[in-house]
């Protein structure tokens, strides 16, 4: 078996790139975070493979500085796998691709129903990869050689990845498709940050009461704060769980709010004085959070029958049409057009509504030109049946 090194030495660094730089072809790429374990989204290891150079293993704490390792490889095509989830944390230590082929988009396009690395790995190259450190704390340091192991296979089968699935996608005469995928998902803006991110935490439906809701914020922001400073994911201080519990319970005491049995986590106890100053606030504060925060977004689709039937009609209508679309084209129907831009489509199309101000719309919601051609005329033409069945008089009975 293979021994692989982690690279955390400036010389061991140094030769690793010129490694790179004299290798040939694409560079496979993937990157190893803590996810679960630290508050942080950086990476603790990065994985290159080239062909004629090998794989190298990076400490990014340690190495700091990649600019060179940009400079040697940032005119070749990166090959990487759900590129979206690593790409972030990339370019925060100064690694960005020049090109991208991602090899999970690509089995998207190409109508795998499972896109995982092992299992598209296993379909195309008929080779088995053990995936039993997906979630592990890669901030471990030193690292096992087992999970070295794993970090290593993968990159190293990325290239021969591509390669099958180039083929497969000039067969199916989806290149342009892919092309135009891979750039959006190279050049798209980041998400910007929710305006009240409290609000995501799970079970915060289940609590009734601006007061209540309060906690729930103070709560939120006091661990975020601990977790920030420590650099530990904030379920692992306090649990979700434990935040609505207390919302809920409503304490009136540190003594109550300690003996709150669903009051759990690691830190639910030993920072007992920090979570009560967060209730207590909460309880005095006339800053009060609103039920609902106000704002552009619709309601789920699911309320759109009784809030806005006509809606409701022209969403239906254009499901059915698109997701006939999607079969022929052999590809998830969330990737012939985001679920969401039909959505805002359906609620509110465009006026006047024919396929010029749909087209507009959708390029608007950042849809690819090959969307915008395959879906634009299927949705208006959805959309004025949906409009028209509605209008038609419903015949009384005789």
């Amino acid at each position: 078996m293979t021994e692989y090194a982690v690279i955390d030495t400036i010389p061991d660094y140094e030769r690793a790139v010129e490694a790179l730089r004299s290798g040939t072809g694409p560079v496979g790429v993937d990157a190893e975070r803590a996810s679960g374990f630290r508050y942080s989204q950086r990476a603790y290891l990065i994985q290159m493979f080239r062909r004629d150079a090998g794989v190298f293993l990076f400490d990014p704490p340690a190495i700091g500085d990649f600019s060179q390792l940009q400079g040697a490889i940032g005119d070749v095509p990166w090959i990487l796998h759900a590129a979206s989830q690593d790409l972030a944390c990339l370019r925060e230590i100064g690694l960005n691709p020049p090109s991208l082929f991602d090899t999970e988009l690509g089995a998207r396009l190409l109508g795998f129903p499972r896109v995982g690395l092992g299992t598209i790995v296993e379909e195309l190259l008929g080779v088995h990869l053990a995936k039993e450190h997906s979630a592990a704390d890669w901030s471990t340091r030193p690292l096992p050689q087992s999970w070295l192991t794993y970090a290593a296979l993968d990159v190293e089968l990325l290239v021969d990845l591509m390669e099958a699935e180039q083929r497969l996608l000039e067969a199916a005469h989806k290149e342009e498709i892919a092309v135009q995928e891979f750039s959006f998902e190279l050049t798209r803006a980041p998400k910007p940050a929710k305006a009240e991110p409290w609000r995501r935490l799970s079970g915060v439906h289940s609590i009734r009461g601006l007061r209540n809701l309060a906690v729930a914020r103070e709560l939120w922001l006091a661990r975020d704060d601990l977790a920030r400073d420590k650099d530990i994911a904030p379920g692992r201080l306090l649990p979700d769980a434990a935040i609505v519990a207390v919302a809920r319970a409503m304490p009136a005491s540190k003594r109550e709010l300690s003996a709150l049995r669903d009051f759990t986590g690691r830190a639910s106890r030993t920072e007992l004085d920090r979570w009560w100053e967060a209730v207590s606030r909460a309880r005095e504060t006339d800053d009060l959070p609103v039920l609902r925060p106000a704002g552009e977004s619709i309601p789920p689709p699911r309320a759109w029958a009784e809030r806005n039937p006509q809606a409701n009609a022209r969403l239906r209508a254009a499901r059915a049409v698109l997701t006939v679309e999607a079969q022929r084209l052999e590809l998830p129907v969330e990737n012939l057009l985001a679920p969401d831009t039909l959505r805002r489509l359906a609620w509110s199309p465009p006026e006047p509504l024919d396929p010029a101000t749909v087209a507009a719309a959708m390029r608007d919601a950042e849809a690819r030109p090959w969307q915008v051609a395959a879906t634009a005329e299927k949705v208006v033409t959805a959309f004025v049946e949906a409009d028209q069945s509605a209008a038609e008089p419903v015949e009384s009975a005789s």
